[in-house]
């Protein structure tokens, strides 16, 4: 499981350097190959491809009419790319995702259980101070039993 927030840089070239805690997982588990998308274009998703190709199983399993599954595989295809981490534990970010969600210098890198989010750190902490956390959220976790 990834988590945790390990900020790190994505270099002049785009290419983000994967950091340690993460590599690890990746090492144990996955292979080098990743897919990285986004839904609205902010932030980046990158998914070992081991665990992207699970979603890809469970949308073949839709209907192609679904418009739900339209709408989630345009958007993922759109910002949507295959990468292969080098030998130094560098990724590519999409050119696309880099421009829309800012993602270059300084990144936050969290993990989100099966895959990682990278965004604009200091956009994650302008969004982490403004949007609190409330009652109501409590409340669905312990709803949810967590």
């Amino acid at each position: 499981m990834f988590r945790g927030n390990h900020p790190t840089r994505v270099d002049e070239k785009g290419r983000l350097k994967v950091p340690a805690e993460f590599k690890r997982v990746i090492d144990e588990k996955y292979s080098m190959q990743f897919y990285i998308t986004s839904l609205d274009g902010k932030v980046a998703q990158v998914y070992p491809f081991e665990e992207w190709e699970r979603i890809e199983q469970r949308l073949a399993g839709l209907s192609t009419f679904n418009p739900t599954k339209k709408k989630f595989l345009d958007r993922t295809n759109y910002y949507g790319q295959m990468v292969e981490m080098d030998g130094q534990g560098r990724l590519l970010m999409p050119q696309i995702l880099r421009t829309s969600a800012e993602i270059k210098g300084e990144v936050a890198v969290t993990g989100n259980l099966t895959h990682l989010i990278v965004r604009n750190l200091e956009q994650y902490r302008r969004e982490i101070e403004e949007e609190k956390f409330t009652a109501e959220d409590e409340k669905t976790l312990d709803e949810l039993g967590i």
